[in-house]
């Protein structure tokens, strides 16, 4: 295994980690801070310094890693199961249904992500689920498109051929056969799509349509710390480091996926 994914893989568990048990990692509230000890430089008392009204940045960051990864999750999972499904009966059935769903297909992904997931927004209202669940809304698409063209190939092969002219039901077939076989491009999309989703989740949060404070989302954090960038640098440029950094790693793992397919 390669160096920068040991990397990534050690980069993920350590997230992970931290939205499980933040009590290990630090001692520090969230929510409740010290105003004596407002905007402290990161230091040995405070890894990752302090911000305006005196909590533990890094406590911040280790606690609001469970509203960004959970919400992260929770878009794949919607991306996934619906675009998966889509694809699935796309390429199964073919014909005027495969056109029509391939056309939707076409016009979702004519539009950006993040605009598709602001009109998703505006329908539900802001909040973690409902941003989750819009991020996940915009990556139907691409889950659709690459779970039809997986499905057409696998269709194809032999050993499908001979189960359906053996007498195989054509929901059995899929089942057993076709959908299995279809899997391993989509969970590498998957994995990249979960990293992609952490970025538009933070951004949107960014935006205000996330978590309310004083929640310690990624996003929020960064948003609230963008008064402070002449005189506090680290309340930006540190969570903004853990955002960057867990997109890159899920996308390297998204990579190594890809290729063990190949």
């Amino acid at each position: 295994m390669r160096p920068g994914l040991i990397l990534s893989w050690a980069l993920i568990t350590l997230v992970a980690l931290w939205a499980l048990v933040p009590g290990v990692f630090t001692g520090y509230d969230p929510i409740a801070g010290t105003p004596a000890e407002k905007l402290r430089a990161p230091g040995p008392g405070h890894l990752f310094g302090t911000d305006a009204v005196g909590r533990d940045l890094f406590a911040r960051v280790v606690h609001g890693a469970v509203h960004s990864l959970s919400g992260a999750f929770v878009a794949v999972a919607v991306g996934l199961l619906l675009g998966t499904l889509l694809g699935l009966v796309a390429g199964s059935v073919r014909g005027a249904l495969d056109e029509i769903v391939m056309r939707v297909v076409d016009v979702l992904l004519s539009v950006p992500g993040l605009l598709l997931a602001l009109t998703v927004i505006i329908l539900l209202g802001p909040g973690t689920v409902n941003v989750a669940v819009a991020v996940g809304v915009g990556s139907v698409a691409s889950f659709a498109r690459l779970a039809r063209s997986e499905v057409v190939r696998v269709r194809r092969t032999d050993y499908v051929e001979a189960a359906f002219g053996s007498g195989g039901r054509f929901a059995a077939v899929l089942w057993r056969h076709v959908l299995p076989n279809s899997l391993v491009p989509v969970v590498a999309l998957a994995a990249l799509q979960f990293g992609v989703a952490i970025l538009a989740i933070s951004t949107l949060g960014f935006l205000g349509y996330g978590a309310e404070p004083p929640t310690p989302e990624w996003g929020l954090l960064i948003s609230e710390g963008r008064n402070y960038l002449a005189t506090a640098w680290w309340l930006t440029t540190l969570p903004g480091t853990v955002v960057v950094a867990v997109v890159l790693a899920a996308s390297r793992i998204s990579r190594s996926i890809g290729r063990e397919d190949g």
